[in-house]
């Protein structure tokens, strides 16, 4: 396909990939809300609350790997996938590498920012 081609520091995964991607984001988003559900329901401490941040993170990492058909492991470890799951290949130009990196932390900066703001407003909710 036109579309699924590698580009250094934008694009690393193919059309599979992305679909990985969304299930993790979806199951992630599901594990914040049972957590959540449970930590209300059982009149937990307001420190338990915290426990939804993980969960979270999980889905915001799927989520912004999805929309940017970037994956962050992926671009640390320097590879890229556009087949089967696990036909990975090596990227060999150091500049794209380096790109590739880049893109990793900030999708994983984005996604840290994003797990603690969604993190915090449900700490501080009045419930």
């Amino acid at each position: 396909m036109s579309e699924e081609l590698y580009i250094a520091g934008s694009c690393n995964i193919g059309t599979r990939e992305i679909m990985r991607r969304r299930i993790v984001a979806l199951s992630g988003l599901i594990f914040a809300l049972i957590t959540a559900s449970a930590v209300l329901s059982a009149d937990s401490p307001k420190s338990a609350r915290w426990a939804v941040f993980v969960p979270l993170l999980v889905a915001a990492i799927g989520w912004i790997q999805s929309r940017r058909k970037f994956c962050l492991a992926y671009g640390l470890a320097g590879t890229f996938n556009f087949g089967r799951m696990g036909e990975i290949k090596r990227v060999n130009d150091p500049i794209s590498r380096n790109a590739d990196r880049k893109t990793a932390l900030t999708i994983l900066l984005q996604s840290l920012a994003l797990a603690s703001v969604v993190t915090l407003v449900f700490y501080f909710l009045p419930i």
